[in-house]
């Protein structure tokens, strides 16, 4: 009786195929070195070398950056939200009006929860600098909630005339009116 014969992936994934020899004519990737590697391979002759630590300037710097992406998050998504809004048009829909209750609720818990956005952020030697960043997160907030109060106004729910406020004011007379045909 013969033994049936492996399958070649089997095989394969027993004994990998060697390593195929570098060209020199093609250089490294930035950050990568091919000495590093074989260095690996070599199995406990190679010495891991450790991250040094970051200097507390380094790491203040650092803070500051996620800082200014956190606070300038809310006017990356602003073109999308926009765009939404238009195209969900201005007559009084479950999808319209839900995209208004977003564009007021998102700025407004943004801008109440704007010290716990950037509690990570905060240490002595940076809280200076992180006033203005929050206070730039606080625009952005602002700048969002006012394209909803342009999507309230385009839905024509914003009391703009005297006679919206005032009763005794006549209303305003159309001077065209659209009859839909049959």
């Amino acid at each position: 009786m013969t033994k049936p014969q492996a399958a070649s992936w089997a095989l394969q994934l027993e004994s990998p195929p060697a390593a195929k020899s570098k060209s020199s004519s093609i250089p490294d990737p930035p950050g990568f070195h091919s000495s590093s590697v074989s260095n690996k391979k070599s199995g406990k002759d190679a010495k891991v070398q450790p991250r040094q630590a970051k200097t507390p300037e380094e790491m203040d710097t650092l803070k500051l950056k996620k800082a200014w992406e956190v606070a300038l998050a809310p006017v990356k998504s602003l073109p999308m939200t926009a765009i939404m809004m238009y195209m969900s048009g201005s007559s009084l829909q479950i999808f319209s009006i839900m995209m208004v209750v977003m564009a007021f609720k998102n700025p407004m818990m943004g801008i109440v929860n704007t010290q716990q956005a950037f509690e990570r952020f905060e240490s002595p030697s940076v809280s200076g600098r992180l006033l203005q960043v929050k206070l730039v997160y606080v625009v952005c907030q602002l700048v969002a909630l006012a394209v909803g109060i342009w999507k309230v106004n385009q839905m024509g729910l914003l009391p703009t005339t005297r006679s919206d406020w005032l009763m005794w004011e006549a209303q305003r007379q159309s001077l065209e009116n659209a009859v839909p045909a049959l």
